[in-house]
Parts: structure tokens; C-alpha cells; sequence
């Protein structure tokens, strides 16, 4: 039986990083996975679909190539192309994984893991089963698209994420059920590309973590698009019998049947912890969720969960800092705990979305005296230069110490934009001090700084 240090169970974003900072470390690593290096979200998340949206931005900036004084002719879309393209990127970042695999010296062990007592996991593939030992196991299994009892899926006309990426030809009509990021930037996506979208959303407003501003900015520009939206509405029946799919939808007004070539369930996700041994060898799960301490260690010593499996945000770039806190709490570093009300969001849709920190409907209700500033990509001479002027920046300070609260926007660029009020709130910055901070101009990003002057009633160009 082999020996290591720690071998991580799955290889994506919170995996594969997990595994490198752990050899980073000196601990002689492992990792297992049964598909593809880099998981769900190189192969069929992140990165193919942000392939997709560009393709479909491309092709807008093509429709709108007279905006910008350019004549272009006889332009077209080559679906299959555009497909292959976000497959090639896909297959080209999990070649990068492979890469990163060897540089560090990581054992890759491909197969079905599942932890066992005294600190094992076998690993099987093709009726094959070997036995490794650790003394760190570290889960990583990452999660599914979910299904609704109302909404199964068949993989060709109810589908998920998975087959929405890789569909054989472009549907006429499409009903995306969900309007988190996942169903956004498809719904966005198709109908860029020419598809009749209609988005159906089960709250009173589409992305509905958002601050309302954002969700009613996004909802005009979609509508302004051509994109249906339905909130309030809940899909609960559909009938695939014959050519295409019929989805009944309840609203507040009654029932309403639509008619599509697909439906594509962005409903949430479901946690991958079937068959991992959990039940096995006893460690604690609550709805649906491994539970786990500050530092991702379950109930059991020696093994630990972390990324979508666990209880903070299912992001990336959170299961990838929940890894690299791990691995450098077992080699004794003084780390602290991760900071989940400071993990930014973003959703890649056009215009886009990123946001940090409470809406200002949250800051109210916890008792905070707020400024709140805001600043239109309208007034950017940036944003007007690139034809990029849909959106705003929002900022949420509070009154009494200058807290920075919250930041959201929406609007060209933002998720670059983002990292900025991150930071900023990481190290306590208070709004006098970003808005002295000077902002290069021309610049998407001076609206950051114009939106904290507007909060403090200094507000230049507006």
C-alpha cells in the first residue's frame, strides 16, 4: 500500500490547488479523480462557459459594428465552431492541470475514491480497486446540478449545465428555469447568439442575492435584449411527448404553458458525498453538507472537507482559498479563518455583475446608520468611449466609521473591478481614504471613486 502525506479526493478548483500548496509545503501528495483534471469547472463550469460568452459577445460586437463607424458584411455564426472552441479551451486548461500535477510532484490517482477507516481511501476504476493510506484526507468532490422532482432531467430536452454547453445544434427557443449566475449567463449566452430565451424565476426578481438595484438594472437590460422574464413563476410540469417540450408555469395571474425545443434546469446544485465512505467510517453530514471547523476539519481527525461540500459559498475561488487555509493549518502555520462575508461574486452575463459585502436592504436591517453612493458607467468617459454605458457602481459605507459595507455593480468589466473593494475591505479601508486614493482616468474603474464621492456628497461628474 502506498503512503502519503495527504491525498486530496477530487482535482478542481479546490482540489488540484489544495494538492499543490500541500507539496508546496513538503507533504509527499496524492490526488484522486475519476474524470477529467480540474473537475466541473474547467472542464464543464468557469472556463468553457466564459469561452461561450465571449463568442457571444463577439458576435454582438459584430451586430453593432455600424455603432462604432465599421462596416462589416455577410457575418455569420458557426454553432458547432463556437462549442468546439469553449471544448478546446477546456481541454487545453485540464492539459495545464496535468502540468501543474508533474511540476509539483504530485502522484495522480485516477479512479472512484472512497475513504475508509485508519486514514485510506481506495481508489477504483474499472473493477480495479487499490488501497493508499494518509495522514491527511482531504474531500474535495465538489457538486451536480440539482433536480427538481417537477423538473427531471433526460439530458436532451430537460437539461443541465453539462449538456447546455455542449448541445448538438442551437435551439429556437429555450426556457432557462433558475436565474442564479448558472442560468443567467446561458440565458445570456443563447440569446446573444439568436435564441428566444424566457427566463422563469421562482422569487419576486431575477438574481435575487443581489442588491434590488441590480436586479431590476439587469432585468431592463435583458428585456432590452429580447430575453422574457417570468418572477413569481414556478415551473411544474413539463410534457416532452412529440417534437419539442411544453413547460407549464404557475404565476400570480394563473397558468401559463410555454413552448420550447429545451429546457435547461439552473435550479441549484447538489453536493457529490454519495458512495465517498462518509457513512462508513462516521463523519457528520447536515443537509446535504460535510460538517466542518474553521479549518476544514471534520468530526473525525485526519479528514477533511472543503469547497462545495461543505457549508460556505459555492464559488471557485472559495473552495481554492478553504483548501490552501487547510493544508497550511495541518503544516502548523498561524492562519486565520477564511472571512465569508467578504468573498466577492460575479456572474458573466452582459452586462456583468460583481458584488461584495451586505446589499443595502441587509446594512438596514442590521442597524446600521448607511451612505450609500452611485455612480452611472453613463457618466464614464470611459465606458461612453467603448459604447459600454449600461450600469453602475454602487458602495454602502457606514455613517459613523466609514465601514465599508458593501459594493455592487453591474456593467462592462466589473468582475476585474471587483477585487478592488475586496481588498479594501480586507484591510478595514474606511471611504475618505478610496476616495483620495487617485484613479487613473480614462478608466472604467474611476466610477468606483466616484460612487464613494457621491456617498460623501463630493461627487464631481455628476
Amino acid at each position: 500500500m502506498s503512503a502519503y502525506d495527504i491525498i486530496v479526493v477530487g482535482s478542481g478548483p479546490g482540489g488540484y490547488v489544495t494538492a499543490i500548496r500541500a507539496s508546496q509545503l513538503g507533504f509527499k501528495t496524492a490526488i484522486v479523480e475519476k474524470e477529467s483534471l480540474g473537475g466541473v469547472c474547467l472542464n464543464w463550469g468557469c472556463i468553457p462557459t466564459k469561452a461561450l460568452i465571449k463568442s457571444a459577445q463577439v458576435f454582438d460586437y459584430l451586430k453593432h459594428a455600424g455603432d462604432y463607424g465599421l462596416i462589416v458584411k455577410d457575418y455569420d455564426k458557426d454553432f458547432d465552431a463556437v462549442v468546439n472552441r469553449s471544448r478546446n479551451v477546456a481541454a487545453g486548461m485540464s492539459k495545464g492541470v496535468q502540468f501543474l500535477m508533474k511540476k509539483n510532484k504530485i502522484d495522480i490517482l485516477n479512479g472512484h475514491g472512497k475513504i475508509l477507516a485508519g486514514k485510506k481511501v481506495s481508489v477504483t476504476l474499472n473493477d480495479k480497486t487499490e488501497e493508499y493510506s494518509a495522514s491527511h484526507i482531504i474531500l474535495a468532490t465538489g457538486a451536480r446540478s440539482r433536480e427538481l422532482p417537477s423538473l427531471p432531467q433526460d439530458g436532451k430536452k430537460v437539461i443541465g449545465y453539462r449538456e447546455a454547453m455542449t448541445l448538438p445544434k442551437q435551439p429556437k427557443k429555450l426556457i432557462v428555469v433558475g436565474s442564479g449566475a448558472i442560468g443567467i449567463e446561458f440565458a445570456y449566452f443563447y440569446n446573444a447568439m439568436g435564441t428566444e430565451v424566457t427566463v422563469v424565476e421562482f422569487q419576486d426578481r431575477i438574481v435575487p442575492v443581489e442588491d434590488e438595484e441590480i436586479s431590476k438594472q439587469l432585468e431592463r437590460s435583458f428585456k432590452k435584449s429580447g430575453i422574457n422574464i417570468l418572477t413569481g413563476a414556478e415551473v411544474t410540469h413539463v410534457d416532452t411527448k412529440g417534437k419539442g417540450v411544453t413547460a407549464t408555469v404557475k404565476t400570480a395571474k394563473g397558468e401559463e404553458k410555454l413552448k420550447a425545443d429545451i429546457v435547461l434546469s439552473a435550479v441549484g446544485i447538489k453536493t457529490n458525498i454519495e458512495n465517498l465512505g462518509l457513512e462508513d467510517v462516521g463523519i457528520v453530514v447536515d443537509r446535504d453538507k460535510i460538517l466542518v471547523n474553521d479549518f476544514y476539519q471534520t468530526n473525525l481527525p485526519g479528514y477533511y472537507a472543503i469547497g462545495d461540500i461543505t457549508s460556505g459559498q459555492a464559488l471557485a475561488h472559495v473552495a481554492s482559498a478553504e483548501g490552501i487555509l487547510c493544508v497550511e493549518k495541518i503544516a502548523g502555520q498561524g492562519v486565520e479563518g477564511l472571512d465569508y462575508n467578504n468573498i466577492p461574486g460575479c456572474t458573466y452575463c452582459f452586462p456583468e455583475i460583481a458584488s461584495v459585502g451586505m446589499t443595502e436592504a441587509q446594512a438596514k436591517e442590521k442597524g446600521y446608520d448607511i451612505k450609500v453612493g452611485k455612480f452611472p458607467f453613463s457618466a464614464s468617459g470611459k465606458a461612453q468611449a467603448s459604447g459600454t454605458s449600461e450600469g453602475f457602481v454602487k458602495v454602502i459605507f457606514d455613517a459613523k466609521y466609514g465601514e465599508w459595507l458593501g459594493c455592487h455593480m453591474i456593467g462592462a468589466g466589473v468582475t476585474d473591478m471587483i477585487a478592488e473593494a475586496v481588498l479594501g475591505r480586507k484591510l478595514e479601508t474606511t471611504g475618505h481614504e478610496v476616495l483620495k486614493a487617485v484613479h487613473p482616468h480614462p478608466t472604467m474603474s474611476e466610477a468606483m471613486m466616484e460612487a464613494v464621492a457621491d456617498a460623501y456628497d463630493e461627487v464631481i461628474h455628476l
